[in-house]
């Protein structure tokens, strides 16, 4: 009973008594319910600041029941800019940013607010965040030129956050795993690395001699300043995929910072567009996507395998929830031949933070049997996932032990 009282008067001194207790509990039922709650439509009982967060939850959540003698109240937002506005404002004040990113997704789908995002001023009163980010990018053929500036403004404060979280871990990570990939077990004499080469040959100790016997030499490669490994991510654009474009034309961006990397993106939905140019400038590079349509897969790859030049120097990431348009034996044909050809390749079914995914398991298991392990990823582990990759390992296998620790949890 304690544990739902939620501490407002604990600077009062005195613990709450049973009629607090019961009086909170209404209060949340009231808030929580709205007009269905205890106490129906009445409102007493309220501070000045429940009313206003009870305002805020109405105007998104509440309904007009059509008559029928219901009470109830209408969705108070309609088709006013100000009133959006002052209403973005006032679930900033009431509620943690988690929550003001839910309400706006929320009310981008429930209040048919998408013709406010053509306003200047309701964009700039937004918050931005990745699911805005993907309206507008959905909107941007038909934003007017007074909008583009603040849909653009968006989109950067969220590439940028994205950028934040996922820059320096991404550079690290690859760099080192495009340096473990160039080591060599026949080095010459000033390459040797003696660490690595005593830790493998350890079974060799001879105790007599107090000496370990290298049967086996590790070293450094002889540093390269050309392209070691080439990337191609292929960006599945179709709506359901919207989260991990953002995120995918954002790593692509990131790693084609690297000099060692040779990185190529292409963006696909029925049809096929090469952004490599555009990987300077993650902003154009999203603007220059189109989010929605349909998915033909077996083209993507078809394209992509025009740009392999060194096989087993490769690694082609595909970005889709493989719900295939074209043709799905075609498309097994040519992953089976990139495969054979010495082509790492894996699928994501997902590149976002929104868990597990609808996506194809029947495609995805044949894939699977060809060597291309399919699993959803956060942006988090996507370096570690690339690491793999470039390294040689088997990501199939990586990705089962770490879906069995997330099964079984700490400790």
């Amino acid at each position: 009973m304690v544990n739902e009282w939620d501490g407002r008067h604990e600077d009062e001194g005195a613990p709450p008594g049973p009629g607090d207790v019961e009086a909170e509990r209404l209060r949340r039922w009231r808030l929580l319910l709205g007009t269905d709650g205890p106490g129906g439509g009445e409102r007493h009982g309220l501070t000045a600041e429940d009313r206003a967060v009870d305002a805020a939850l109405a105007a998104l959540y509440d309904r007009d029941t059509g008559g029928g003698g219901a009470t109830s109240r209408t969705a108070g937002l309609g088709g006013s800019a100000p009133k959006v506005t002052k209403w973005l404002a006032d679930i900033r004040t009431y509620f943690p940013q988690s929550v003001v990113q839910v309400m706006q997704a929320d009310a981008l789908e429930r209040l048919d607010l998408v013709t406010l995002l053509k306003e200047p001023e309701f964009l700039e009163a937004m918050t931005p965040d990745i699911h805005l980010a993907t309206t507008v990018l959905q909107l941007a053929d038909v934003l007017p030129e007074r909008t583009r500036q603040s849909a653009r403004a968006v989109v950067e404060t969220v590439v940028g956050s994205i950028e934040r979280r996922i820059r320096q871990h991404t550079l690290s990570t690859v760099r080192s795993a495009i340096n473990r990939s160039a080591r060599t077990r026949r080095p010459r004499s000033a390459d040797i690395d003696w660490p690595r080469t005593i830790a493998a040959n350890l079974r060799h100790y001879l105790p007599e001699r107090r000496t370990v016997v290298p049967h086996r030499l590790i070293g450094h490669a002889r540093r390269r300043t050309g392209v070691q490994k080439d990337v191609i991510v292929a960006l599945d654009q179709s709506g359901s995929m919207a989260e991990s474009v953002v995120f995918g034309a954002v790593f692509a961006s990131t790693l084609a910072r690297l000099p060692s990397l040779q990185t190529r993106l292409v963006v696909f939905d029925t049809s096929i567009v090469d952004l490599t140019d555009l990987l300077s400038d993650p902003i154009d590079l999203l603007f220059a996507t189109q989010l929605g349509g349909g998915t033909d897969i077996n083209a993507a790859l078809t394209y992509c395998s025009q740009l392999v030049t060194r096989p087993t120097e490769t690694v082609l990431v595909l970005v889709s929830d493989l719900f295939e348009g074209g043709d799905r034996s075609a498309l097994v044909r040519r992953a089976r031949a990139l495969r054979s050809a010495g082509v790492t390749m894996l699928a994501l079914l997902a590149l976002d933070d929104s868990g597990a995914p609808a996506f194809d398991h029947d495609l995805a298991g044949q894939l699977a049997a060809l060597g291309v392990p399919a699993f959803a990823c956060t942006p988090d582990v996507f370096p570690e996932v690339l690491e793999v990759a470039l390294t040689g390992g088997d990501i199939g296998a990586w990705a089962q032990a770490r879906a069995a620790a997330e099964a079984k949890g700490p400790g």
